[in-house]
């Protein structure tokens, strides 16, 4: 989809995969952090910033990139290798979403922290600080993915589409699974890397939608190298 229609695709922050990501019971915010919150009890503070978050976190949109694109992992648990990898030219895109899009402008530019405990005391608690706390802090497992995330935050409807199959045959669409597409040019799709056991036939559909998006695109067939465990690319076009 992000291909064919020249988009980058945002899930909503309660539907990652992680079921410790973004969520506020793992923000360790201290008393004295928020003014307003000077003299009353911690119990009361916690409480209030813990449905804060909980608020944030439903309205706000993620896009998860990468900086690796040969992660044998992340090609493992994400399409078993049969799948595609999207390359982008971060320079170009960032000229898409340096605009409202939603009740903030453009998007926020985060790269994952990875931590073992995610502790107030270590930050300047100021909003920015602790927005990145809540959506851009993982746990240690994950800091092979070495993510880099967009997140916007309540975006417009008009920027919501539903993916394929998804319908209100079956009674109305949960609103947290429709995802937000922020509409970005051809000249941003910078590569495609295709997985070791992508089909013929999805092979020849990717490159084929790859091209029409962006002519001078680039695009590689991931291949295992004889000699270690880890994955090459060969330029293929």
């Amino acid at each position: 989809m992000m291909l064919y229609y020249g988009t980058l695709m945002f899930t909503n922050a309660t539907q990652l995969n992680d079921p410790f990501d973004c969520h506020p019971a793992y923000i360790d915010i201290p008393q004295d952090a928020i003014p307003q919150y000077r003299g009353l009890p911690s119990k009361v503070v916690s409480d209030l910033e813990y449905n804060k978050g909980l608020n944030q976190r439903d309205k706000t949109y993620i896009c998860s990139l990468s900086k690796v694109h040969n992660s044998i992992l992340m090609w493992s648990y994400y399409s078993k290798h049969s799948g595609i990898c999207i390359g982008l030219n971060m320079e170009n895109t960032r000229k898409y979403y340096d605009r409202m899009i939603g009740l903030i402008i453009g998007c926020h530019e985060y790269e994952v922290q990875y931590r073992d405990i995610i502790n107030g005391h270590d930050t300047t608690h100021d909003s920015n600080d602790l927005f990145c706390n809540l959506f851009a802090t993982k746990a240690k497992e994950w800091q092979h993915e070495q993510e880099v995330r967009l997140v916007s935050y309540d975006p417009w409807s008009e920027y919501m589409r539903l993916l394929p199959g998804q319908d209100d045959k079956d009674g109305s669409i949960p609103w947290k699974t429709v995802r937000a597409f922020l509409d970005i040019g051809g000249e941003c799709f910078e590569s495609v890397y295709l997985g070791v056991n992508i089909s013929e036939k999805d092979k020849e559909k990717v490159m084929k939608i790859a091209h029409k998006c962006n002519p001078d695109i680039n695009i590689y067939q991931m291949t295992i190298d004889p000699k270690a465990f880890r994955l090459k690319e060969e330029l293929v076009n």
